[in-house]
């Protein structure tokens, strides 16, 4: 069985390490390669980085701040926001990422996920899908959490998977920055319709929020923000009370 990981996010906008609610109301949280240095040293299993303003902005990710960020790191870095084409990801995997993060530009173009899976292997291609429940349906949203698609989240995580993605980041958008806990409901839906792992995002407030994703999903890594970025939870004292609740972590 695959241990569980625990993974901190930086959102960046504008080169700096933001957080919000509900995908809105952002606020500052910090440099981010002073927050990556951190996080490792603290035990993180992996790290993403997210541009969440890039498919707005129509421009891509900074290359230049990946490429200081890798520096800094030995731990699985993930990196998303305005990937659209092989040679953005090829450039982000140059640059230092292990792993490449697509929403928008794979919901536009399905052919998207199986030409990268097919050039870079389908281990290096997470498919994020930020979901929102509305009129009792999950709904995928995409160009950062701004716009509604037609694709029920469950529908798509398979569709996903079966075009070559190796792994989904699922962030409920309800949850985002509430630390009101993980979308328990969501998360194990999709978690147990699909055969490759899932990282459960979005609402983590508290280490009994983690205790309870891992218990009753499928999830294989739980994603925070927040509560590491304000120093509410570390990461170490995560891990050891996950491995006093029985749940294999890395250490």
């Amino acid at each position: 069985m695959l241990k569980k990981r625990i993974i901190p996010c930086l959102d960046i906008k504008d080169g700096t390490t933001v957080k919000g609610i509900n995908f809105e109301g952002l606020r500052n949280a910090g440099d981010p390669i002073e927050l990556a240095k951190r996080y490792e040293e603290n035990g993180a299993d992996e790290l993403v980085f997210l541009d969440i303003t890039a498919t707005i902005e129509r421009r891509k990710t900074f290359v230049e701040l990946v490429q200081n960020i890798s520096k800094e790191l030995s731990i699985p870095f993930t990196v998303g926001g305005g990937i659209s084409s092989i040679q953005d990801v090829q450039k982000l995997l140059e640059a230092g990422a292990d792993k490449i993060s697509i929403n928008s530009s794979a919901v536009t173009n399905l052919q998207l996920i199986s030409d990268l899976a097919k050039e870079f292997g389908s281990q290096c291609i997470v498919v994020a899908i930020d979901t929102k429940f509305i009129n009792n349906s999950d709904w995928v949203h995409v160009k950062g959490g701004r716009e509604i698609t037609n694709l029920k989240t469950v529908d798509w995580a398979k569709e996903a998977e079966s075009l070559g993605a190796g792994e989904i980041l699922l962030t409920s958008m309800d949850g985002d920055g509430t630390k009101n806990g993980f979308d328990i409901r969501i998360t194990k839906l999709v978690s147990e319709n699909i055969n490759i792992p899932v990282i459960a995002s979005g609402g983590a407030g508290k280490i009994e929020d983690f205790q309870r994703v891992f218990k009753e999903t499928k999830a294989t890594g739980a994603l925070a923000a927040s509560i590491f970025h304000f120093g509410e939870v570390s990461i170490q004292d995560l891990k050891k009370e996950l491995k006093n609740q029985k749940i294999e972590v890395r250490w």
